[in-house]
């Protein structure tokens, strides 16, 4: 009714807002979409509490006039924000935007030691804390947060005392001030300039200290413009990453551009949700759609046998359909980055194919594949998924039963996209095109040689494995008072993004591993370990890995072992903790390393993994894992060191 109501009114347009910075992209979204509904949050009995674009501005607009005069907050200031998703996280972020400053946003799982080194070094005086729980755990480290002077909690029903102030209270003291004639927001808003901060992120990082990645309404800005799709106010997004993360937060801007609505969700909602919102584009991470993927091949082994024949039948014709169609349109690549070759009798046999089994395709999908696209809601148009590498088995699965994963890349420090798949260039296998406005350089890791773009070498370079270097508006002003660590990641402009990859010969970017993940043998040879990981993970006795041997004769692995996976197999276990201890386990893990992990199955020798320890629990967020999901590999390895020597005692350098 919304959106008709605004039909009505020509408010439904694809073309995306114009501004020059966020708070002015804000100020226009409450002019042109007015009471259509902008964030939603799930209440009791799963109806949602909608907050319109016209009312999420007021608010912002409020609380930006109460922050400037109680607060005290200047223009350029730095506030922070501990919180996770929820609609007071958008409200606060308009609020800080609209007075000019620039918030230090993380979410609830953050650390104590992260907590005392990132707000001193951020200087930050103001600080948002979610609700009553994270204002304990500030107020018990307050000594060691000598700057902050202004404690505010988000939560509505939340209890406060001894200074500390209350969010919505904030709102209503603004509100009052403009009610009275207070218009500085309007002048904070005319003198932000393109290259002021807009946030000041840091990075949880696979490695080291936490490093505060600048941002400007620039960088942000250009994400938006340069999108290679558009929404429009009928699209629905669900909000399931974290919000403080950059990937999560340009979506939010986007949705924001096109006055779409964004509901906030959590995992353990996230399976009623999708059912209730039906959304039209989510944002997600590929740990999702591995679960997805599991869950499904999971409930199809345990249900009947006609339902098992159905589904694998269904699949199938939809292989031979999609499959065949993404050959004939060059959507497929090789090793080398190149289009798989389309001959004339190659062609002719795919085309063929398509057509024998496009009838009982069509049939089939009706009967069983629209049932999986059910699981998120029957309306998705497609999921970008970015923070990490989607594993191949699963990116094919969902595309090919009709739902599209448009894989991106990115990283912080370039806010954060760098290539996106689009619908009409989705090729399996890459990161789609490199982002309008955007340069990609291809760097030999040895010699330091431009091996894309060189005009002097076959195909201009593409196709040549090499390390990635991005130039563009989207990329960071620095580290904040970090010029050490700017200065080895950002040169002339050229931001350093550590990851290995090419340019395939369709012009698509294809990640194939870090440089800093990178595993150098004892012979000397380099391997990328996450294609391997990538392969073990594939077994459904498997829930996570971790390859190691650096330094070592050869590679191993730590294997996190699914409960439910060896429960098919007759080995029954209430956690992986026990299958680490069952000696019965170590048997069927090593035949399906060994099994999936081999030179016939395209790996080299050398790439062979030739031991694995069991380990007892699941690599989680916060602790082992960063809140991407990337592994933080120097933590694993020294939580599991006497694993891996154990695996090497025998076999290792020392042999």
């Amino acid at each position: 009714m919304e959106v008709e109501a605004a039909a009505s009114k020509g408010l439904i347009m694809s073309d995306r807002i114009v501004a020059q910075n966020l708070a002015e992209m804000y100020t226009q979204a409450a002019a042109r979409f007015g009471e259509l509904p902008a964030f939603a949050t799930r209440k009791k009995g799963g109806e949602w509490d909608k907050i319109s674009y016209e009312e999420l501005y007021e608010q912002g607009v409020c609380l930006a006039t109460a922050l400037m005069v109680r607060g005290g907050v200047q223009a350029r200031d730095h506030v922070g924000i501990l919180a996770d998703n929820r609609r007071e996280w958008i409200i606060a972020d308009y609020g800080i935007l609209l007075c000019g400053a620039a918030d230090v946003p993380r979410g609830t799982d953050v650390t104590d030691g992260d907590i005392t080194y990132i707000i001193p070094h951020a200087d930050v005086k103001v600080l948002f804390v979610e609700n009553v729980s994270m204002l304990k755990r500030v107020t018990a480290l307050i000594d060691q947060l000598p700057l902050v002077r202004v404690l505010i909690v988000m939560d509505p029903a939340a209890e406060v005392s001894g200074g500390v102030l209350k969010m919505q209270d904030l709102i209503a003291e603004g509100r009052a001030l403009r009610g009275a004639g207070d218009r500085e927001v309007e002048e904070r808003v005319a003198a932000i300039r393109p290259d002021d901060l807009f946030t000041l992120i840091y990075t949880s990082g696979t490695t080291g200290t936490p490093k505060g990645v600048q941002l400007t309404h620039a960088n942000m800005i250009s994400q938006v413009r340069n999108l290679p799709f558009a929404l429009t106010p009928q699209d629905r997004l669900i909000s399931i990453l974290p919000i403080w993360h950059s990937y999560e937060r340009v979506f939010e801007m986007v949705a924001i551009c096109f006055g779409a609505c964004t509901y906030y969700t959590s995992l353990r909602g996230i399976a009623e949700d999708l059912k209730r919102v039906r959304p039209t584009m989510m944002p997600s991470a590929p740990r999702l759609w591995e679960h997805l993927y599991l869950k499904i091949f999971n409930s199809v082994k345990s249900g009947p046998a006609l339902n098992q024949f159905l589904f694998h039948t269904a699949y199938f014709c939809s292989r031979m359909v999609q499959g065949s169609w993404y050959f004939l349109t060059c959507r497929k690549i090789d090793l080398t980055g190149r289009p798989l070759p389309l001959s004339l009798v190659l062609g002719l046999g795919h085309a063929l194919r398509a057509l024998v089994f496009l009838i009982p395709y069509l049939i089939l999908d009706a009967l069983v594949l629209r049932k999986l696209r059910g699981v998120v809601g029957g309306c998705l148009r497609g999921t970008i998924s970015g923070g990490g590498a989607l594993q191949p088995h699963v990116d094919e699965f969902f595309n090919y039963i009709g739902i599209p994963v448009l894989e991106g890349y990115g990283m912080t420090e370039t806010a954060p996209v760098l290539a996106v798949r689009s619908w009409k260039r989705l090729i399996i296998g890459t990161v789609g095109p490199i982002f309008p406005q955007t340069e990609i350089r291809i760097v030999d890791l040895n010699t330091g040689e431009i091996l894309y773009p060189n005009a002097s070498k076959a195909g201009g370079g593409r196709g040549l494995k090499g390390e990635i270097h991005a130039k563009g508006p989207q990329v960071m002003k620095g580290y904040y008072k970090n010029p050490e660590a700017t200065a080895k990641v950002l040169k002339d402009g050229w931001m350093n993004t550590g990851d290995i990859g090419m340019v395939t010969f369709n012009d698509c970017l294809k990640i194939m591993g870090r440089s800093k993940d990178t595993i150098v043998l004892l012979s000397g040879e380099n391997i990328e370990p996450i294609p391997i990981e990538a392969r073990i993970c594939q077994s459904p006795l498997v829930d996570q890995c971790m390859v190691v041997g650096q330094d070592q004769k050869q590679l191993g692995v730590l294997v996190v072992p699914s409960v439910e996976g060896y429960a098919q197999h007759g080995i029954q276990a209430a956690t992986a903790a026990e299958l680490a201890q069952n000696a019965a386990a170590l048997p069927l893990m090593a035949a399906e390393i060994k099994r999936l992990v081999n030179t016939a199955s395209g790996f080299k020798s050398f790439e062979v993994v030739t031991d694995f320890r069991l380990v007892p629990k699941a690599f989680e967020v916060g602790d082992e894992m960063t809140s991407t999901f990337k592994l933080k590999r120097h933590i694993i390895t020294a939580k599991y060191q006497p694993l891996i020597d154990e695996m090497y005692k025998d076999t290792g350098r020392n042999a």
